[in-house]
């Protein structure tokens, strides 16, 4: 329907001022209901007779541009009078403002658009319909700055003036479609801890957690006094106000006062903080009670619910949970401070299992994943970012983001993954061909028709084990494409099967595949120690001649965890992934690529009490050793923050990146206990095998699934464990116990203890 109306836009360069376009129209007769359907190339506000409309926030949201562009729908019914004005504020947002590492602008559009259209429909069975063309009317607004990095300026002493009327807006290539994610909306509110003078003599406001969204501001000052916050998400080791790591986002917001009472918070953009200075003030103290920051993320309902006895545990989940909302934020993102923000596969592939526990993500990640389908390519391959903000051929760009194996995975493992949780066979269908694209990619790139030798993967990014500086891990890059060319191949057979699908030619693939990998990569049951490879980290480097390796923690898991080894191996391969943890004082050297299954390797092999040391473990590197070292958040490099004070890197060091909370999947299936089942996917049946540790003392879980709420609650009394196990009517749960003993569980209420 909103394709009756027009894009329009302003008849002069918006350049980073929000502009507003404006419709009166008149309804004298009774109303049945009233409906605006708006988009926009660029971030829109709606008004209607100066009411905001709906309660979401950075609409459109972001998308393939070039290939989708999401419109909303809203009832305006009771808000419609006799005579009416239809107020749209528009600025750059994702899709026409600097945005991307190489600081460009216009990836998607050269200016910002607007498309609406209102349908009124009255008593007497007449329709109205109000729809943006070269009428509306644009005017300037109080905003006089907006960025997604940079932040926004609004300024109550502006005069809006009209600039005139609209104009039609030619080449929006992407087609219109009803908004298919989840709304962005405002969440927690929280109030500041804390003022602090820094040693710099720097006046800040500490929140106390590290998220994602905006400081909302209510303040009654002197007309044309002004307000200027920076953001940060830490403080150096002196205690000052730190943003090295936020590269080149300025997160400034600017607010100028009216002289009345003023609410002042961004509408077109958001930062990524804990800490906010107050570069400038009006007054000599600070009203903490008129500073609120508000989270701002994707409404997805939360499903997942996680407490035991160790508090530290219970903040690293605390920890999991904010990395989730501040970069669930209508895409998944891999940071939400930095120049950066971008929908990172790797990310989202390793965290999205995590990710379907703690929240129902079936249509956010729908979402998404129409955007990787929009952007595979003919040839199948997946970009390591989606949607790809990177502009072919540009100057300070001669490539495109790399083509990497477990980023592109992202193709098959969150599919099949959103399958396990939510049952669906019908969006499983809809991604097939995205599954099916990846894997023949995969069969044609390399020289080998079954491994994936060379290319320009991001390998087992930030591990640990290649030196203090390296991004890249020590693992064979070579050993890590093929081992995931293998692992996605059979979650490719297995979604085939769930659809009635002929997977026998798959089925010879993989088996080729497995063949191969064993032949070049492992002797005598165990991986070989090095590979020659030619390493390329950055598009417009020079290539590097290195060495990597095989016999590594990550490489080992890989093995184990994607079944690339036999049987008779796996004790010989288990044993020596415990002895490199020992060797390395108990502890991981896993990056991105490793982590995530290197405690489901230890479990599934019989040292669920090594995995417990990994998750006990304080010293860096360790999942616990941010939680330590006060952070709110996961982060993307395990030490961050160093021992000292200092950083590990400058360019390079979010502190708040989700992907190593991927640990709370294992937490969850492994010391909880609780797993969802190919066969009868949405817990519809559950495997129920908790792995009790004393040390946590207890652990509770639970899962709002689409048949019900499981839950789980282990305890120790004395050397005892006592067990409470709830099943929905509708479930059936297959229990083990760590002695052995099993039963089939129906809906009900269990007691155990052993």
């Amino acid at each position: 329907m909103i394709n009756q109306a027009k894009w329009i836009t302003s008849p002069i360069d918006s350049e980073q001022a929000v502009y507003t376009f404006e419709k009166s129209f008149f309804t004298d007769k009774k109303i049945v209901c009233a409906t605006l359907y708006a988009s926009a190339m660029g971030v829109y506000v709606p008004y209607i007779n100066g009411k905001r409309i709906g309660n979401n926030v950075l609409t459109p949201g972001y998308t393939s541009y070039s290939s989708r562009i999401q419109y909303q729908t809203y009832d305006v019914t009771d808000m419609l009078e006799k005579e009416n004005r239809i107020s749209i504020g528009l600025g750059l947002g994702w899709a026409v403002g600097e945005f991307g590492f190489w600081r460009i602008k216009n990836f998607f559009a050269d200016h910002t658009s607007l498309v609406a259209m209102l349908s009124v429909k009255y008593e007497d069975g007449s329709e109205e319909t109000v729809v943006t063309d070269e009428t509306w009317q644009v005017y300037t607004s109080r905003v006089t700055f907006a960025e997604i990095y940079h932040g926004e300026t609004v300024d109550m002493t502006a005069s809006i003036e009209l600039v005139g009327n609209a104009v039609l807006s030619n080449g929006i290539k992407g087609k219109l479609v009803e908004q298919d994610g989840e709304w962005i909306t405002e969440h927690e509110r929280l109030a500041p801890i804390e003022v602090i003078r820094t040693p710099n003599g720097e006046l800040v406001l500490d929140f106390g957690q590290n998220m994602a969204g905006y400081v909302e501001i209510r303040i009654k000052a002197k007309r044309g006094s002004k307000i200027v916050l920076h953001h940060a998400e830490v403080l150096d080791k002196e205690g000052n106000f730190y943003t090295e790591n936020y590269r080149s986002a300025r997160n400034e917001c600017t607010y100028v006062c009216s002289g009345g009472n003023d609410v002042f918070k961004p509408e077109y953009s958001f930062q990524g903080f804990r800490y906010v200075q107050l570069v400038e003030y009006p007054f000599d103290e600070v009203d903490l009670n008129g500073f609120r920051a508000i989270a701002v993320h994707s409404n997805m309902k939360r499903t997942g619910y996680f407490r035991c006895g160790n508090e530290k545990i219970n903040q690293l989940y605390h920890n999991i949970i904010w990395g989730q909302k501040s970069n669930y934020l209508d895409l998944p993102t891999d940071c939400p401070q930095r120049n950066e923000r971008l929908g990172w596969t790797g990310d989202t592939q390793v965290f999205c299992r995590t990710g379907a526990i703690n929240y129902d993500t079936e249509k956010f990640l729908r979402k998404w994943m129409r955007d990787v389908a929009a952007e595979q390519t003919p040839e199948g391959a997946v970009k390591g970012i989606v949607p790809n903000a990177v502009r072919k051929n540009h100057p300070k760009n001669p490539g495109d983001t790399r083509i990497s194996a477990a980023w592109g995975d992202v193709a098959c493992v969150v599919p099949w993954e959103l399958y396990l949780a939510y049952g669906n066979k019908e969006m499983l269908e809809e991604q097939f061909p995205v599954m099916q694209k990846w894997v023949d990619y995969m069969h044609g790139v390399g020289p080998e028709e079954f491994l994936w030798l060379a290319g320009m993967h991001y390998g087992d990014w930030l591990a640990m084990d290649a030196g203090e500086d390296s991004y890249v891990g020590a693992t064979s890059n070579d050993l890590i494409a093929s081992a995931f060319f293998a692992y996605s191949t059979s979650l490719l057979i297995k979604a085939g099967e769930v659809l009635g699908k002929d997977m026998s030619e798959y089925k010879k693939l993989y088996a080729n595949v497995r063949k191969a990998f064993r032949e070049y990569f492992m002797e005598n049951g165990m991986p070989k120690e090095e590979f020659p490879y030619t390493e390329v980290l950055y598009l417009d480097e020079p290539p590097i001649d290195t060495t990597r390796k095989g016999v590594t923690q990550t490489a080992l898991t890989l093995i184990l965890h994607f079944d690339l080894c036999d049987d008779n191996e796996r004790p010989a391969l288990a044993d020596k992934l415990v002895e490199l943890i020992r060797e390395n004082d108990m502890r991981m050297t896993t990056g991105f690529v490793g982590t995530p299954y290197l405690l489901h390797a230890l479990s599934e092999n019989g040292y669920t009490d090594i995995a417990y040391e990994l998750l006990y473990q304080e010293r860096n590197p360790s999942w616990l050793y941010s939680v330590t070292h006060g952070g709110t958040t996961m982060w993307e490099h395990w030490d961050s923050l160093k021992e000292d004070g200092s950083f590990w890197d400058k360019s390079m060091n979010s502190f708040n990146h989700y992907a190593y909370g991927a640990v709370y999947d294992w937490i969850f299936g492994v010391a909880c206990g609780i797993k969802t089942v190919a066969e009868a996917p949405a817990y519809k049946v559950v495997d129920i095998a908790p792995h009790p540790d004393k040390r946590l003392g207890y652990a509770q879980a639970s899962i709002d699934s689409r048949n019900g709420k499981i839950e789980i609650y282990w305890y120790y009394k004395e050397d005892k464990v006592y067990y409470e196990i709830t099943i929905p009517e509708n479930v059936t749960a297959r229990l083990t116990l760590p002695s052995g003993y099993n039963e089939t569980l129906s809906g009900g209420v269990y007691h155990f203890a052993e």
